[in-house]
């Protein structure tokens, strides 16, 4: 495999799900474990957002300038996270052991697999199809859909975060949506036991 976990998506939710599992890779729980990003941000609706009521967050900012800064915060501290940029998902089907991601220029291999990007419609990743539903959370007029999941577990290996998650589209709730799940996979790389990361000032 070429990965133990590839994400799909570099808005919120990938972005926060990239970073929380980056600053673990050091971890023993996770030596050896391969982690990747593809950081499509062309889609994502951060690119038209001014933000003005995000804790931590300095009112009046661009949205467009924490994409950037989120994909250069996960370059700067974990490195070890593989950006794959200039790419964009067409296909995610299963394989023996994991996912084959398909792109426009490549093809990877994961043994986990996590989509977070947003709820439009149409979708535009082939494979999916079985488990796209009505948004639970969104005016039925906008038409947007969901990946059927549980706890945003799509079927074994494959998780969902963010609006696509079923979450309403707001910033706070995608980027804890994404950490959740990355929360979620260093558990299971920790033999189940509860696991986060935090750090501390000395």
């Amino acid at each position: 495999m070429d990965f133990d976990v590839l994400i799909i998506g570099g808005g919120a939710a990938g972005l926060s799900c990239a970073l929380v599992i980056g600053s673990a890779l050091d971890k023993p729980y996770a030596e050896n474990r391969k982690a990747g990003i593809i950081l499509h941000q062309k889609s994502s609706h951060l690119q038209s957002a001014l933000l003005q009521n995000v804790f931590g967050i300095l009112p009046g900012t661009k949205g467009l300038d924490v994409l950037k800064a989120g994909a250069k915060h996960l370059s700067d501290l974990y490195p070890e996270m593989q950006q794959i940029t200039k790419e964009k998902v067409k296909e995610v089907t299963e394989i023996d052991g994991g996912y084959r991601v398909i792109t426009n220029k490549s093809e990877y291999s994961s043994k986990k697999v996590v989509v977070a990007v947003g709820y439009n419609n149409p979708f535009n990743i082939n494979g999916l199809e079985e488990y796209l539903i009505p948004h639970k959370k969104a005016k039925a007029a906008k038409n947007r859909i969901q990946l059927k999941n549980e706890d945003h577990i799509v079927r074994p290996g494959l998780y969902v975060a963010g609006t696509l998650a079923g979450w309403r589209s707001q910033f706070a709730i995608a980027s804890g949506s994404g950490a959740a799940v990355a929360t979620d996979i260093l558990t299971d790389w920790n033999n189940g036991e509860h696991t986060k990361v935090h750090d501390k000032l000395s």
